[in-house]
């Protein structure tokens, strides 16, 4: 089996890495919720405990 030459592969790699941060990222990143803080207080409802038959 021929070995590869490593030249081309790593400037396609170096390329397809450039592509997506420049061009693709910067487009996707917007779809991309963030965890923005709230204002309001949080609430939490205290539900009882349930009774369980054997204690």
């Amino acid at each position: 089996m021929p070995q590869l030459n490593p030249t081309p592969w790593f400037l396609i790699m170096t390329l397809s890495w450039l592509t997506f941060t420049m061009i693709m990222q910067p487009k996707l990143l917007p779809f991309i919720p963030t965890n923005t803080p709230s204002t309001k207080p949080t609430t939490i409802a205290h539900t009882p405990s349930w009774n369980w038959p054997w204690t």
